[in-house]
């Protein structure tokens, strides 16, 4: 069963940082990871940066497309008004399907703000009482939501991107 995690930090560069734990967890073999993103935001930024971790992924990664509508859907549709309401609220609810809920999606909305930063992980196989402690000493914030074996399976149908 994967989960997406979503790690918040208090800095926009804390989820930069964040990586090379990330990466010695993985070595270590305390987690596996199939797909990220780092999502950052300058305190004087108007809008979040993204960046996928294609460095630490390897075949199945979800893509971009996944990510950009997960993304885009947290940070850019609120902006855009009710002009996008109908179409947010279509691509919502397909997420939910997944198993990313609005209850997830708002907890994100609230948390992931200007001056901070959120490394988005969809991982496997994590040894929870190695993975939390090794990111607490980076001020990090855990907000998480669970996947079954089926919503994970039609993630990767729908967003898998072939070579």
């Amino acid at each position: 069963m994967a989960a997406l995690t979503v790690w918040r930090f208090p800095t926009s560069e804390g989820a930069q940082a964040a990586l090379d734990t990330l990466q010695d967890l993985q070595r270590q073999e305390l987690i596996t990871v199939q797909d990220g993103a780092v999502v950052s935001w300058p305190e004087s930024a108007k809008k979040p940066k993204t960046r996928r971790l294609s460095t630490l992924t390897g075949m199945g990664a979800l893509g971009g497309t996944f990510w950009g509508l997960l993304i885009g859907m947290l940070f850019f549709v609120p902006v855009l008004g009710m002009a996008m309401g109908a179409a947010a609220g279509a691509t919502a609810g397909h997420f939910a399907h997944f198993g990313i809920d609005d209850d997830f999606i708002e907890q994100v909305r609230e948390r992931v703000t200007p001056g901070t930063s959120a490394l988005f992980v969809l991982s496997s196989h994590a040894v929870l009482d190695k993975v939390r402690p090794a990111f607490e000493g980076l001020q990090a914030e855990l907000i998480e939501t669970n996947l079954t074996a089926e919503q994970e399976a039609q993630l990767r149908e729908t967003f898998t991107e072939e070579d």
